[in-house]
């Protein structure tokens, strides 16, 4: 699938998330408070970007201003669709809150976070 496709079928941007195509990566970007009345938004970009045969997912919560239980819900479920269909999903986060709130919930080591957007370079051998 070439990025034009990705970003021709990726859903439409909304007020918590919207995806784009970065060389060999799909980008979602989570922007504002993820919790339980929003998570929904970020679940279709998810859902999209993990949809396809291995996809190399990275969503992008620097931007994020809130980001609760709902929003580790979300991402475990999109990080489990994502190996079942040969790839993976990270996160790209420079802040503190992101980092307590995966390490107070044992994930970090299941996300631990890149805190910049990779290089195309970096795109795993498969």
């Amino acid at each position: 699938m070439t990025a034009e496709a990705d970003e021709r079928d990726s859903p439409a941007a909304n007020s918590c998330a919207r995806t784009r195509s970065r060389g060999p990566f799909t980008v979602v970007e989570v922007s504002g408070e993820i919790d339980m009345a929003t998570a929904d938004l970020v679940v279709e970009h998810l859902d999209a970007a993990t949809a396809v045969a291995e996809p190399d997912v990275l969503v992008d919560l620097r931007p994020v201003e809130f980001f609760d239980c709902s929003g580790l819900r979300v991402l475990c479920r999109a990080e489990r669709r994502a190996r079942e269909r040969g790839g993976r999903l990270r996160i790209v986060s420079d802040g503190p809150r992101i980092d307590r709130l995966l390490r107070a919930s044992g994930l970090l080591g299941r996300f631990p976070p890149l805190r910049v957007l990779p290089a195309q370079a970096e795109r795993r051998e498969r």
